[in-house]
């Protein structure tokens, strides 16, 4: 049936398409049937599960996707179907509307995939390659006064927050994330938690770029969160200047070494000279020798 009606719509100028309470249990499209210019898809008050969202996630992937807000609510869909959607949103740079609302199958679980596509906190690659693109995600009906509001919830808002002010830079998003979540102690260790992360954030910094990183905390927080990232990052200051030493001593070896090739290279010549010379020497008697 849908795959039918989107076949019909692909070369359609309708951005719209809105088939909400229709019964409608899986979904199966065509890769060649998706509408060229859909926007918005409501699908809310189905019966889909999981399954049916495998062959929807297609209208979400590859470069062309166009799809800009996706209605979920009152379905079917678990944490399954929250990890094939987060799958399908890692490189989608099109979706900045998820509504997943009433779905009461999705976990703490579920919540804190959608947690880590938006905000990453397992290292600050993996926060800068997180999903600066939507701007919104909704889990409830009314997310910002629920009194049941999760500690999830409420980071997955913060991260879609930062995403929404930083539309046309997603870089800019990503290292906001960075200064905000990651070089913050407390916000990184709730956040660490929630997604099992149990190293600290210093430890996969190169001691090289320790001094920058501290500069950035000492810019955008107070005394007490600058001496918890010294505290935290001692090791790799000590490190710094063990590996300034270590290369001084090993410059100096080099330069004693490269020295003393230096010498024996030009002992070596001034042998070879002298050899040219007695040869010359030898040569010229034996001339004389002939010519009497």
């Amino acid at each position: 049936g849908l795959n039918l009606l989107f076949r019909t719509l692909r070369n359609s100028p309708i951005e719209t398409l809105s088939c909400n309470n229709c019964g409608i249990e899986s979904i199966d499209i065509d890769i060649d049937s998706i509408p060229q210019n859909l926007k918005a898809l409501n699908l809310s008050g189905n019966r889909i599960s999981a399954d049916g969202y495998r062959g929807m996630v297609k209208l979400l992937q590859g470069e062309n996707s166009t799809l800009a807000t996706l209605r979920l609510n009152n379905n079917d869909i678990g944490d399954q179907g929250v990890e094939i959607l987060v799958d399908a949103l890692q490189s989608n740079k099109s979706l900045d509307t998820l509504e997943l609302s009433e779905n009461r199958s999705i976990s703490n679980q579920g919540q804190i995939m959608l947690l880590k596509l938006v905000n990453n906190v397992s290292t600050i690659k993996a926060t800068l390659q997180s999903n600066h693109k939507l701007t919104y995600i909704k889990l409830k009906e009314d997310r910002w006064t629920s009194p049941d509001t999760t500690e999830i919830e409420r980071h997955i808002i913060m991260a879609t927050y930062i995403n929404s002010r930083n539309q046309s830079n997603p870089e800019a998003a990503g290292r906001k994330k960075v200064i905000e979540t990651q070089l913050n102690s407390e916000k990184r260790a709730a956040l660490a938690n929630l997604q099992g992360v149990n190293h600290s954030l210093y430890s996969e910094i190169n001691p090289l770029h320790l001094p920058e990183v501290l500069y950035l905390v000492g810019r955008y927080y107070d005394q007490r969160e600058l001496y918890i990232a010294l505290k935290s990052s001692i090791a790799g200051v000590i490190s710094i200047v063990n590996r300034k030493q270590c290369l001084q001593h090993q410059r100096a070896y080099l330069r004693a070494k490269l020295e003393a090739v230096e010498a024996e290279i030009s002992a070596i010549e001034a042998a070879e000279g002298h050899v040219d010379v007695v040869g010359i020497g030898s040569e010229s008697r034996s001339n004389k020798r002939r010519r009497a």
